[in-house]
């Protein structure tokens, strides 16, 4: 029996032009963020609003250095004055312990530079002890995060998609003449400046942190004390390290430009790196040699006009303010197509679907869109960043080195959590750091 697909809030007639494609096998949309549903496999609603806002500061101006809200009962010891986060373990899912701060907002009240620089006041007059707190009452819930659907890997997920797609006469077979006009130009799409969850603003951190393996809950803590706390950032992008796999969900490079043919699509991007994916149509893995990529291997098919993906072979790292990932995370991703009420294309309902049974404690979800700025004849080109390298980590911090300067600098090994020693070396002397039982792909 033929599964039916609903799609979520329409007009009526826009309905009965969805039911007339549907037949055809076409995913479509009218709505941003709202793409058609196949129950248990793709397109569930949210629960509440999505993207988020971002969790607001509690007041401000020095008059709110260290001040809780109101009935805010603080912790004797938190983030801002503990002498060992490790020890704090019973704390680390109360979020009083953070102040209430997503953990974007930690990261930022430290961001202008090495030591005790900032360009945001919310460190206080006396860091760290004076942070100001946030709002205690926001919190994107996390029933919005963890993934609706049964599926325990990737690998089950892409098949259940793909024999669904069987079962209407799929997989779509897309010619030069049939395929998806969606060549062109991408922007973010950030209604009233609200973000998808993997900004690291909208949460709580201990609702963050309950997404996550206990090893990876620790990761995750001691990266947030060290950019809080220390000021020692070990972003990326100041090391022209690679930004790795999860950053497209955040402010690394995305897919900002769309290449389709009948036998690859391609999603490129740059910004403080670059990002080529390319997606190999009706093929299976593996695509190469098992050698873990930055982007992983990507394979994938068409349901008429939606594209349905799965990556495997992803390269374990780190984003900063956020959570790391090992080189087990796999994805599904579902990109549909969206229209305005006069059927004019707008853009892409990018719904993605993270397995990481070493990271994560259950499978996460993010829908985003990206919306259709313009085709490749009249776009400026597409710019490849070749990173020179500006900063380097002297003492822990990472610094500016001017042209001609001589420095001591120890080589990281890439594929041992460079951030991770830097921190062990400079700012954990004097710390009990449990030691870590599990292989994870890390040395």
């Amino acid at each position: 029996m033929t599964r039916s697909m609903s799609v979520i809030r329409t007009t009526t007639w826009v309905t009965a032009l969805s039911v007339a494609l549907i037949a055809g096998g076409t995913s479509i949309a009218f709505a941003q963020l709202r793409p058609p549903e196949i129950r248990d496999l793709r397109g569930a609603p949210f629960p509440s609003m999505n993207p988020p806002p971002d969790v607001r500061s509690h007041g401000e101006g020095p008059s709110w250095d260290g001040k809780p809200p109101d009935g805010v009962q603080p912790l004797a010891v938190d983030l801002f004055n503990t002498k060992d986060f490790y020890k704090d373990r019973a704390l680390w899912m109360d979020k009083r312990y953070w102040r209430c701060n997503a953990p974007r907002q930690v990261a930022d009240m430290r961001s202008g530079g090495a030591g005790s620089s900032t360009n945001d006041p919310r460190i206080g007059s006396t860091p760290p002890t004076s942070a100001r707190w946030g709002d205690c009452t926001m919190d994107w819930p996390r029933e919005n995060i963890v993934s609706p659907y049964p599926f325990k890997s990737a690998k089950d997920h892409y098949e259940a998609l793909l024999a669904d797609a069987k079962s209407r006469g799929g997989p779509t077979r897309h010619t030069y003449d049939t395929m998806p006009r969606w060549d062109g130009v991408y922007g973010e799409y950030a209604p009233n400046g609200r973000r998808v969850w993997n900004y690291s603003r909208a949460n709580q951190v201990p609702t963050m942190l309950s997404l996550l393996t206990p090893e990876y809950q620790q990761r995750m803590v001691r990266q947030i004390y060290h950019e809080g706390v220390n000021a020692a950032h070990q972003w990326s992008a100041s090391y022209c390290w690679p930004e790795g796999f999860m950053r497209q969900w955040a402010t690394g490079p995305k897919p900002s430009r769309i290449v389709v043919t009948p036998e690859v699509v391609l999603l490129m991007g740059s910004g403080s790196g670059d990002m080529n994916r390319v997606v190999h149509l009706g093929r299976q893995f593996p695509l190469g040699q098992d050698v873990p990529q930055w982007y992983g291997d990507t394979i994938g098919f068409w349901d008429g006009d939606a594209l349905i993906t799965m990556t495997a072979n992803i390269q374990g790292w780190n984003q900063h303010s956020s959570w790391e990932w090992s080189d087990q995370l796999e994805t599904v991703e579902i990109f549909t197509p969206v229209r305005d009420a006069a059927g004019k294309f707008i853009g892409l309902d990018w719904e993605s679907v993270l397995y990481d049974p070493e990271a994560l404690a259950q499978p996460v979800r993010i829908l985003w869109h990206r919306n259709y700025q313009q085709g490749w004849g009249t776009a400026d080109r597409l710019g490849f960043v070749e990173c020179t390298r500006p900063l380097y980590p002297i003492e822990g911090f990472a610094t500016q080195v001017a042209p001609g300067q001589v420095i001591e600098y120890k080589v990281p090994d890439m594929l041992d959590r460079p951030w991770a020693k830097i921190w062990e070396e400079h700012f954990e002397k004097d710390m009990q750091r449990p030691k870590e039982e599990l292989d994870l792909g890390f040395k």
